[in-house]
């Protein structure tokens, strides 16, 4: 089984990418979300496990109605007011999200010495 994470940009997939291993998909919907954009992610994701991480604002709000329609099942994964969207998130809380979404067997766990 694959499993897959959308978010909106390539900062937020290259933030993301740092924190879980390859065997996680991470795709873009790039800010916009057309009737073909959203076949290519349909079609890339197929029946397997999806995740929504995506910015706390207005646009991400949007963007995130726009999938939870297209993927009913998905999990959605949050990062808190305040933080400059995935990308500006603090690695431990993006970790502990994922954790929380039940992703741990896929995290790759910074040194402890990044936390301090």
């Amino acid at each position: 089984m694959s499993i897959f994470i959308i978010v909106e940009g390539k900062n937020d997939r290259s933030r993301i990418r740092r924190l879980v291993d390859s065997e996680v998909h991470i795709l873009c919907t790039f800010g916009t979300l057309n009737s073909l954009k959203l076949d290519t992610l349909r079609k890339q994701v197929g029946g397997e496990e999806v995740y929504l991480f995506l910015d706390n604002d207005s646009s991400g709000k949007k963007i995130r109605g726009v999938l939870s329609d297209a993927f009913p099942d998905a999990v959605h994964i949050y990062t808190r007011r305040g933080y400059a969207g995935v990308e500006g998130t603090p690695d431990e809380y993006l970790i502990a999200q994922l954790e929380k979404a039940g992703l741990e067997d896929y995290i790759i766990y910074p040194p402890a010495a990044a936390y301090e």
